[in-house]
């Protein structure tokens, strides 16, 4: 039975994550689905490098498939995302050996968010849109107490607390850019916790708001607080942005998932007529 590495893209508003669940609709679920139309199979195993949320992004998520098929893979990857909905694409199939794990073989793992400077009609659903200035200095000052290997127990949900046993993460960089409208927050680590990422976007968001001291983020590592979960940041601007594996490059770039563009008003000048 052949082993399959696929890369997926998908936009996670309509989904509630990516673990299959019962009574609800999951990105797992969706491509478990598929394989069963295409392969004729029931008996496959699909594993993923890692859970995103409900409403959780991703760029280029990471899953091994076990499937007895002799289609090529490249076939396998059309077919299947003839199945998929829109939302949800396959965007390389390989075949690896079988020792090659997604989750287990997994050296890093990036995460963009996006922040939102102005409402956007059209890219909604992939910014958290925060109406308060920001100053991104005290941001980036903030952010350095988050790297290196640290305790993030006020970061995790409680049941990620239990689930993962350890709380300690390495977080190798984390990155601060703007772009226009946008801040784009990219934090690249060993792994993640449960509402990790969007705990910390939340707590730096706060710090750039001038809602907290810059030096609040360093003390939620040494002192449990449920400051962090209250400021948790919405899931509509958070995206898988890769999965590293050993001798993969690193990503070096901060750039924008979804780009907006700048806010446009008449021109300088001159007025808009009304027709």
């Amino acid at each position: 039975m052949p082993r399959f590495k696929l890369t997926i893209e998908y936009a996670g508003t309509r989904y509630s994550g990516w673990q299959i669940q019962k009574n609800a609709r999951t990105i797992q679920g969706e491509i478990d689905r598929a394989v069963r139309s295409v392969t004729a199979r029931k008996d496959f195993e699909l594993y993923g490098s890692g859970r995103t949320d409900a409403g959780v992004h991703a760029l280029a998520q990471v899953a091994h498939l076990d499937a007895a098929t002799s289609l090529p893979p490249d076939t396998l990857r059309q077919r299947l995302n003839d199945e998929l909905p829109s939302d949800i694409n396959i965007l390389s199939a390989v075949t690896v050996p079988h020792r090659f794990h997604a989750r287990h073989d997994a050296v890093a793992r990036r995460y963009l968010y996006q922040v939102s400077r102005r409402r956007t009609a059209l890219a909604k659903t992939y910014v958290w849109w925060v109406k308060d200035p920001i100053d991104v200095e005290r941001m980036r000052q903030a952010a350095t107490a988050f790297l290196g290997m640290r305790d993030f127990q006020s970061f995790a949900a409680s049941d990620a607390a239990r689930e993962e046993r350890s709380t300690r993460v390495l977080v190798d960089r984390l990155e601060i850019v703007e772009d226009g409208d946008l801040v784009l927050i990219a934090i690249e680590g060993s792994h993640f916790l449960w509402k990790m990422v969007r705990r910390i976007v939340g707590v730096l968001v706060e710090i750039g708001r001038g809602g907290l001291d810059a030096t609040t983020a360093g003390r939620f590592l040494i002192e449990a607080s449920e400051v962090p979960a209250r400021l948790t940041a919405p899931a509509s601007g958070l995206f898988l942005e890769r999965v590293y594996y050993p001798n993969d490059a690193r990503e070096t770039t901060v750039r924008p998932a979804t780009p907006i563009r700048p806010a446009q008003g008449p021109p300088e000048g001159g007025h808009y007529i009304r027709t």
